[in-house]
């Protein structure tokens, strides 16, 4: 499914194809933890559909994207 999103930290839109169905986004809605939600799901992609912030943003802001830590 593609999913646009807005940056948080740059005001950049852009649009990602994540593999998610209806009723993941539906759960998430519904207040469901996003890391229960979409569990197949990258911790940074899981940040992209949060803030619409991707990987390279948060390395280029931030100095590294540590999924082991997210």
């Amino acid at each position: 499914m593609k999913v646009t999103r807005t940056s948080q930290a740059t005001g950049i839109t852009r649009e990602v194809e994540l593999d998610i169905t209806d009723e993941q986004i539906m759960k998430y809605e519904e207040g469901v933890l996003i890391q229960n939600a979409f569990p197949n799901l990258t911790p940074s992609e899981r940040e992209f559909l949060m803030t619409g912030i991707t990987e390279d943003e948060w390395k280029d802001i931030f100095g590294g994207f540590d999924e082991d830590n997210v």
